[in-house]
């Protein structure tokens, strides 16, 4: 294939990038040196470029040159087909614990999720596509995107006119994600339908009144409440959702008093949900508010419940999904991909361009060790990433937006 050609000729630029990358981890919305950094990357290519007004997003179209006089282009808005390839820039506040050559400069920060290795595999993509843009039947975007970690920079770019940047609407996206441990060395994998949770966060406030410890007739003590609610949360799991469309709540802080001999006014704890489905992700709100603001009302106290909704379930299109299956054995053999059985109750904010597009999202592993099971997991400061497999990456991306294209210039749904 002429895009895996490609991709084994620039190949020590992309790992070089990636490694320069791996040195200057940065977090959230702001990435001045990673912004250019990859804005460097792109220079000569004939690319439309933008950078993010209220974060530091890139967005690059190509403008294809292949089917041109075609009468058939199915494009959004009637015009030529547009598909779009993401790569997320951002860090994670790891320390980092390996012995590379290339390690953090910046103290206390960490590419511990590989997005260093997407940003390249997506300037690859570009460049690949641009060699062979007499070939490419409609447009390319090229989201870099920082915030995926959190704050989630997806919507912001989306408001600031992402899925429109080829002046027509986006038919198609697809997204890769690598992977530390879990799977041998280049394996791709995925599934279809939900991959991903949505992630909602709770912040639970019972209030009662203080008093003295050795007296708590004379007080309303919210502790033993709040722990009474954060025990009842994992019956409510249990017993009134099913097992087959899981929901997790996972209280990870708790707060409250200041003195062993002091009943305090109020306890506070906070907790990560996770579900596989709107109709899930709307109950378990509804229940949570009910049995904590319940639980407090039968203790004589009350519970103040905040429930902030977080990135949503990430879902592969059936259609596209399976595309990307097709193309991903046709380039690599079917030995290297292998089916995801299950979901897994991490979340992605390429969830809004999945909501707003047909989309698909694959995974490949980079694992460099042997004993790939029991290698450190993805934000560990120990996670390792072969960079060796930048390069198919880069293939993969341009490979779908390839042939999506003459799919859809050919007025085809995808196979």
């Amino acid at each position: 294939m002429r895009t895996q050609e490609i991709a084994s000729t620039i190949a020590p630029d992309l790992i070089a990038l990636r490694r320069e990358l791996h040195q200057i981890p940065e977090l959230g919305m702001s990435l001045p040196l990673t912004q250019q950094a990859v804005v460097d990357a792109l220079k000569g290519l004939d690319l439309e470029v933008t950078l993010g007004k209220s974060l530091s997003s890139v967005v690059a179209v190509l403008r294809g040159r292949g089917g041109a006089g075609s009468s058939a282009a199915t494009g959004a808005g009637g015009g030529r087909p547009v598909v779009l390839l993401r790569g997320d820039m951002d860090a994670l506040p790891v320390t980092e614990d390996l012995s590379l050559d290339f390690v953090s400069r910046h103290e206390g920060l960490m590419h511990a999720c590989g997005h260093d290795l997407h940003v390249a595999g997506l300037v690859g993509a570009a460049r690949i596509l641009h060699e062979l843009r007499d070939e490419l039947e409609g447009d390319a975007v090229f989201m870099f995107q920082p915030g995926e970690e959190g704050p989630g920079g997806a919507k912001p770019m989306i408001d600031e006119g992402l899925l429109e940047a080829a002046g027509r609407r986006v038919d198609a996206a697809y997204a890769l994600h690598v992977y530390s441990s879990e799977h041998p060395l280049g394996m791709w994998f995925g599934r279809p339908g939900p991959l991903m949770a949505a992630a909602d966060e709770i912040k639970v406030r019972v209030v009662g009144e203080g008093g003295h410890g050795s007296q708590p007739f004379r007080a309303k003590d919210p502790i033993p409440v709040a722990c009474e609610i954060v025990v009842a949360l994992q019956t409510l799991v249990t017993r009134q959702f099913n097992v087959f469309d899981p929901v997790v709540i996972t209280v990870g802080k708790f707060a409250g008093g200041t003195k062993d001999n002091i009943i305090p006014d109020d306890a506070v704890f906070e907790a990560t949900v996770r579900s596989l489905s709107e109709v899930a992700r709307a109950e378990v709100a509804r229940k949570i508010e009910l049995l904590s603001t319940q639980l407090a009302e039968a203790h004589g106290l009350t519970a103040e419940v905040e429930y902030l909704p977080g990135y949503p379930v990430t879902v592969n299109d059936d259609a596209e999904y399976a595309f990307a299956k097709d193309t991903i054995i046709d380039l690599f053999g079917a030995d290297r991909y292998t089916h995801q059985r299950d979901p897994e109750m991490g979340s992605e904010d390429f969830s809004f361009v999945g909501q707003l597009v047909p989309s698909a999202y694959v995974n490949l592993s980079a694992c460099p060790a042997a004993d790939f099971d029991a290698a450190p997991d993805n934000h560990s400061p120990r996670a390792d990433f072969d960079d060796s497999v930048v390069p198919d990456g880069a293939a993969l991306l341009a490979e779908l937006a390839l042939r999506r294209l003459a799919q859809l210039n050919a007025g085809s749904p995808s196979s």
